[in-house]
């Protein structure tokens, strides 16, 4: 599958699960949802959105209860293939500061799709995290 072209087919099935969660979101406070879709190694697909909560900073964002999921299901950090993040915002809005570390911890080369319901965005891990602290930086 190429993941290289923003429009390419491979993208279609996690766009479709992404919109599906995103439909799930739990946005009471904000009214800002997130869908997320990952695409695990084994070509499965597993989604997450958005889950917030009047004590703010337990929100779950979409991207982190996606790779809960997987986790739960049996992902190891390496078997994170591509990601899907939807929102309805004015622009494709790319993961926050906490999601990415949590991203880098799975995959260090990602190819991220970033969407809403008239422009798509292209971009990986590496670009949005330059850097990143992971366990190669605490193992000997």
């Amino acid at each position: 599958m190429s993941f290289s072209d923003p429009h390419s087919p491979a993208w279609e099935p996690l766009l479709g699960a992404a919109w599906q969660a995103w439909e799930r979101a739990y946005a009471p406070y904000s009214g800002f949802r997130v869908g997320a879709a990952l695409l695990r190694s084994d070509h499965a697909i597993v989604a997450g959105c958005n889950v917030e909560n009047a004590a703010y900073p337990m929100t779950q964002c979409a991207e982190r209860t996606a790779v809960c999921a997987a986790v739960c299901q049996g992902m190891a950090p390496g078997e994170l293939a591509a990601l899907v993040v939807v929102t309805e915002g004015p622009v494709p809005t790319p993961p926050c500061g906490a999601c990415r570390q949590v991203l880098a911890e799975f995959a260090e080369d990602l190819p991220i799709l970033l969407a809403n319901r008239s422009e798509r965005s292209l971009c990986d891990i590496r670009e949005l995290l330059p850097r990143a602290f992971t366990g190669r930086d605490l193992l000997p």
